[in-house]
């Protein structure tokens, strides 16, 4: 890659930085003498405090209501006087306190570590540590550290809330299905084989434009893409690139190409298969003949259906009478209409996507679409299709009186669906759709196992290494703001939502990344070493692992090019590269996570993953040149003397003065592992 790459962007000047916090701070000769610089003197030294959920620090991130929760709090050597758990028990609406002891140091004898037990119960609590030298205290909590108690950011503990662990080792792969591969042309849509909206189908050859021949059309250019082709493509998703879940985007009957205006949620759409052929592909994805037994996750557009639906059927389509067309209609209860027909709630107002009105617990829709055994959610997660979980487009918005969701009535109906999906697959996933902090619906327990994870990682990942934002407007951020937008954004969820959260590049909402990298694929190849190594599910937005171009609507759906959907393009061949590290050390995946280094100047960041087994420190460079990046792997306790392996190029380092040095490529990245 090397060689390619100052062929493509010229020479580079290796630029070294010397950075290392403490040192300066504490002046001192050798980090193995850093416990020196902390004492008993009436001052908490930040820099060295540390707690998260990781296995180090929380014996029991998913416990039952009989399990108590050890917590372990990490200082500086002989730096406090005390520390003290303070949380907040929703049982009795109060405060408790549990004083922490000293338990050991670490293995380079910098760190003390404090350990104080909270009693087990069934009830959520929320906590924050209370850390004292002397006179001086310091209050740390998941949004970070402050002189003053905080009043907001604490750690959850939720006795009883699990979310899937397939769902937080996996990869997930996003499918288009029209767009993907074309594996059966008997199926395909052709030109004017059906009107809707007055839009006549148009047939476009793969790889041409995905715009309609005319103007206001582009939901009816149809391109062949099917199930079939998502089966005979398992190979390369599992094999090639690693990832071991799917996750398709609506395939239900709809006369449009993306199908969120669903016709019959009980049927496949014709040109993308049958329900057998649903069963069959389910199969093979859960296979391990073909790859690793993998996951099938469904999108399940429930918040509106389409006006062509049976319920509601504007055009009369069906034999049977529609809430549009009747007011008799055994379904006009399940819209709201303001005034029949002409005027009633849809989604965004758009009249091709009238709203569910999901009424009072135990109604019509509530039973249709999750509450009985033969509902929409429940029937595809029991046999013969047995998936995996739904993906809830638009989940914020379900409501009753067509209102706009957010409410407690949507509250409650995503805790009944919850129940309704657990009752059938307790490991089942439910990741919902929200483009902001997803808390109001994750950190209860008891709705969303998690989210898509626009707000804490596709924005401030495109910001950081793109210069625009999802949309393509310019908006750059430095390493500095980077690291505290990603601190802060993971501090609005528990550890297990925040592993399980849908962290991709793009979507098939948003301008594809490699358009807002400016088709500079080593952009691309620095989002995927981050996307691979941070916290959360890596989701991989088809077409993304090789850099596709796209905009905005319709033109981030354009079709795969299969031209390059191999290993011997270098993107694909990293892309499986790395979901192997990841499956190869779980610290990648469920270990803790702490920030090492940002460089505003330099355009670099490191950070670290770690757990009982391994320390990983992984090492960003975000600038068009290489640097030479000094990164203190002391804070994750490497002890002087280890060796430290880059699992992208070999190369092994030795750790001296608590430090390794390592030259990376720009816009490229080391991801160091013990």
């Amino acid at each position: 890659m090397s060689n390619n790459r100052k062929a493509k962007r010229g020479s580079k000047s290796a630029l070294t930085i010397a950075i290392s916090t403490a040192l300066a701070l504490y002046a001192l000769p050798s980090l193995g003498n850093l416990a020196q610089a902390a004492s008993n003197d009436n001052n908490v030294e930040w820099a060295g405090l540390f707690h998260d959920q990781g296995p180090l620090y929380d014996n029991h991130v998913e416990p039952t209501s009989a399990q108590a929760v050890t917590l372990t709090l990490r200082t500086f050597k002989g730096d406090i006087t005390s520390a003290n758990i303070k949380y907040y028990d929703s049982a009795d609406s109060a405060y408790h306190w549990v004083a922490m002891s000293w338990s050991a140091n670490d293995a380079t004898g910098n760190f003390d570590y404090w350990v104080g037990t909270v009693p087990a119960s069934a009830s959520e609590k929320y906590y924050r540590f209370q850390i004292n030298d002397g006179t001086s205290t310091a209050w740390l909590n998941a949004a970070g550290t402050t002189a003053a108690e905080p009043s907001s950011g604490d750690f959850f503990i939720i006795p009883g809330f699990q979310t899937p662990a397939w769902m937080k080792n996996g990869v997930m792969y996003q499918i288009f299905p029209d767009r993907f591969f074309n594996g059966d042309t008997s199926n395909d849509v052709t030109n004017g084989q059906y009107t809707y909206a007055g839009c006549a189908t148009e047939q476009h050859a793969w790889g041409t434009s995905v715009v309609s021949n005319v103007s206001g059309c582009n939901s009816a250019v149809f391109f062949g893409g099917d199930l079939a082709g998502v089966d005979q493509k398992l190979g390369y998703i599992k094999n090639t690139l690693g990832a071991d879940i799917i996750y398709l985007n609506p395939i239900f009957l709809s006369p449009t190409n993306h199908k969120y205006d669903t016709e019959d949620y009980t049927t496949v759409d014709p040109a993308f298969g049958t329900n057998t052929l649903l069963q069959t592909l389910s199969a093979d994805i859960h296979s391990a003949s073909n790859g690793p037994a993998g996951y099938l996750v469904l999108d399940g557009v429930f918040n509106h259906t389409g006006d062509t639906s049976q319920w509601f059927d504007k055009y009369n389509w069906w034999t049977t009478s529609g809430a549009y067309e009747s007011q008799s209609s055994p379904w006009y209860g399940y819209y709201t209409f303001q005034t029949w027909p002409g005027t009633y709630s849809a989604f965004f107002g758009i009249p091709s996507m009238p709203k569910l009105d999901y009424g009072a617990s135990g109604s019509a829709v509530r039973n249709a679409i999750y509450g009985s055994s033969t509902s929409v959610m429940q029937t595809y997660l029991k046999t013969p299709y047995s998936i995996d979980g739904w993906r809830l487009d638009a989940a914020q918005y379900f409501d009753a009186g067509g209102n706009n969701g957010s409410d407690a009535t949507n509250h409650q109906i995503t805790a009944e669906m919850r129940t309704a999906v657990k009752s059938v697959n307790p490991n089942a996933e439910i990741l919902g759709e929200f483009w902001g902090n997803a808390g109001p619906w994750t950190d209860s327990g008891d709705q969303w196992d998690s989210a898509m994870n626009y707000d804490g990682f596709i924005q401030p990942v495109s910001e950081w290494i793109t210069g625009e934002d999802y949309n393509g407007n310019a908006a750059s951020i430095p390493a500095s703001q980077f690291d505290s937008w990603l601190h802060g954004t993971r501090s609005n969820y528990p550890t297990d939502v925040q592993q399980a959260m849908s962290n991709a590049l793009g979507s098939h909402d948003v301008m594809r990344f490699g358009t807002r990298a400016g088709g500079d694929i080593w952009k691309t190849y620095l989002a995927l070493i981050f996307q691979m190594t941070y916290v959360g599910t890596p989701t991989i937005y088809y077409g993304d692992e090789y850099g596709m171009q796209g905009g905005a609507d319709p033109d981030n759906r354009r079709t795969f090019d299969w031209t390059v959907g191999s290993s011997t393009n270098s993107a694909v061949a990293l892309t499986g590269k790395l979901t192997a590290i990841r499956k190869a050390f779980p610290a990648l995946r469920t270990g803790s996570f702490m920030t090492l280094l940002t460089d505003d100047t330099n355009k670099l960041y490191a950070y670290g993953r770690f757990d009982a087994t391994n320390r990983i420190a992984v090492a960003l460079n975000n600038d068009s040149v290489s640097h030479t990046i000094t990164v203190p792997v002391w804070q994750l306790s490497v002890t002087n003397g280890s060796t430290l392996t880059d699992q992208l190029s070999g190369t092994a380092y030795t750790v001296q003065n608590g430090q390794v040095t390592v030259t990376v490529d720009g816009h490229y990245g080391a991801i160091l592992t013990q």
